[in-house]
């Protein structure tokens, strides 16, 4: 379903008419979609598109913009009030019986959160998801603050937000936006956003556009300076908030949310790794985010984001993690699920794999399923990859992490030693990394891939020559593939554990020994990593930090990170500690 099918209305309010679009069944709750400037209602087509399944979607032109008549005269035409005028007139007509849940990006944030804090609209609004766009009492507050009490971290966060409001003062400046929107900027606007935001090329912007940013600068004239100096003291929201920062925003700090709880009773945050336009670029996610919100609260209940420390970055994403039965696997998939990630538990191993898909439900999970494949199995892997996007969806997160140990001189360890090390530490990788993040990439809403290395890969060992070269491998791919997804917003990362207490001592295969010599250097090497005891739990940890942060490489426990900058600046110690044959 798009905008073409939409129900189209005219409603008259204030002197002027609204054009407004319906998607989707009248009978479900009713979802309004306020958009920013300088867009009309189509910025958020694809949004609705996705939640018409779902929900009554509706979507209006703004005065002035659009298919919408604009006031006469522009000045004092688009003031916070006639805007809520606005907003109950649509509302009314689309909903007489319910209330509505708003969303709102940028210019349509900002004067939805003036609906959500006046008296007149209480009972109208059943909650408010809000991207890109304060509240103008609340920045206002903001700023007092920051100038009552000037501290340099305080400072910094006014001068560092002054700097991103710079075209705020060129929108106050008489005549001047219109000429350019209506000239050289309106033509330009598209191949701008394309370049600058990543927003696909397309219908998008449509043909109003210039007409549209001449007559949304009075949006700005006629509400930001008078509202800044004097902030309403009561601006608290009165329905559930969902607030969808994008960390990449060009023209607002994430510093400007710090204290929103202060003003939100009932407040819900999400970060995406994305710029301002996340309508256009992340419709995907948004619209995830919303039905699971607009749902928990239809029901009652909180919303299902997850309680962990990234429970605002990695809530409602899906997530994939091979070698999830034990060890960091588990530890990962389980961390994933306590931030509300949807997770996808990946093992050779049924058995276990399903009981991290429990774990994880238990832990938090918006949902969970096990898998079971052989990551060394090309076809196997691929038909892993059709039923996972088939039933549920593009992954967000890829953690790469099966893999197996082998350890022995190069000349005991037999090409076939060879083969299955390569197969599963290094063609895993590569399978996982190429079905998954293929997907990733023709989606075009960014994500992030996970490649478990070893601190191997980086230390030379006469003990591990397969092992190291098979994690030393996925290192320079996980480079190397980072280099080519960055201009698809992918990040990718590879995670260097060194020495931790999980299970794959007691699989390791030791090459020109005998099976009871064998045992024994596997008994002794597990013992050895459990007096380490360092817990894959602080690795999981690790890793969620890694991509929230998109780091490239990460060394985890003090030994591998010790090895990191010695192999960086000091190559030549490693290599002579690799000389000492280990006492296995």
């Amino acid at each position: 379903m798009t905008l073409k099918d939409a129900r189209e209305r005219r409603v008259r309010t204030g002197g002027i008419e609204l054009c407004v679009a319906e998607l989707g069944d009248p009978g479900r709750p009713t979802v309004v979609l306020v958009h920013g400037y300088p867009d009309s209602k189509e910025v958020w087509s694809k949004v609705a598109a996705r939640l018409a399944a779902d929900f009554h979607v509706v979507l209006y032109d703004v005065r002035g913009h659009g298919r919408s008549t604009a006031p006469k005269p522009l000045r004092g035409g688009f003031t916070l009030a006639k805007l809520t005028d606005d907003f109950l007139a649509v509302a009314d007509a689309v909903s007489p019986d319910r209330p509505v849940h708003l969303v709102g990006h940028d210019w349509g944030s900002v004067q939805s959160w003036e609906f959500v804090t006046v008296e007149r609209t209480r009972g109208r609004i059943a909650s408010f998801t809000s991207m890109s766009g304060p509240s103008l009492d609340h920045f206002g507050h903001w700023i007092d603050a920051r100038l009552k009490r000037p501290t340099p971290r305080r400072v910094g966060q006014l001068l560092g937000q002054g700097a991103k409001s710079w075209y705020v003062y060129l929108l106050h400046t008489p005549v001047l936006p219109e000429l350019a929107w209506r000239g050289p900027l309106g033509k330009r606007w598209p191949k701008l956003l394309e370049r600058a935001e990543k927003v696909p090329a397309g219908d998008y912007p449509t043909a109003t556009l210039p007409s549209d940013a001449a007559h949304g600068a009075w949006l700005y004239r006629d509400n930001v300076r008078p509202r800044l100096r004097h902030p309403r003291p009561d601006a608290v929201a009165h329905v559930p908030v969902q607030l969808i920062t994008p960390q990449g925003d060009a023209f607002l700090s994430e510093r400007l949310y710090d204290d929103l709880e202060r003003w939100v009773p009932r407040l819900t945050r999400r970060t995406l790794p994305a710029k301002h336009w996340v309508p256009r670029t992340r419709p995907d996610q948004l619209a995830r985010w919303m039905e699971e919100f607009v749902n928990s609260v239809e029901r009652g209940e909180p919303s299902r984001g997850g309680s962990g420390r990234h429970a605002d970055r990695f809530g409602g994403q899906l997530a994939l993690v091979t070698g999830a039965g034990s060890g960091i696997g588990r530890a990962t998939a389980l961390a994933l699920a306590e931030a509300g990630a949807r997770v996808v538990a990946v093992d050779r191993d049924a058995g276990t794999a399903a009981r991290t898909a429990e774990l994880a439900l238990a832990a938090g999970a918006s949902g969970a399923w096990a898998e079971t494949v052989d990551v060394s199995d090309e076809q196997a892997m691929e038909k892993l990859a059709e039923r996972v996007h088939r039933e549920y969806g593009v992954v967000d997160v890829l953690v790469n992490n099966a893999g197996i140990g082998v350890s022995g001189s190069f000349f005991t360890t037999t090409p076939d030693d060879w083969r299955k090390v390569l197969d599963v530490n290094l063609w895993g990788v590569i399978h996982g990394c190429r079905l998954f993040g293929a997907r990733m990439a023709e989606r075009g809403q960014g994500g992030h891939i996970v490649n478990i290395a070893s601190a191997a890969a980086f230390q030379p060992s006469r003990a591990l020559p397969a092992y190291s070269t098979s994690k030393a491998a996925v290192l320079m791919l996980s480079e190397c593939l980072r280099a080519e997804l960055a201009a698809k917003d992918i990040g990718v990362t590879a995670i260097c554990p060194g020495i931790v207490n999980t299970n794959i001592t007691s699989t390791t295969r030791f090459t020109g020994v005998d099976e009871t010599e064998a045992r024994r250097r596997q008994e002794r090497s597990s013992r050895l990593y459990g007096k380490r005891n360092y817990p894959p739990e602080k690795v999981a940890r690790v890793i969620l930090d890694a991509v929230a942060e998109n780091r490239a490489v990460v060394p985890v426990t003090p030994e591998a990170r010790g090895a990191y900058l010695l192999s960086r600046f000091v190559p030549g110690a490693l290599r002579k500690v690799a000389r000492v044959e280990p006492k296995l």
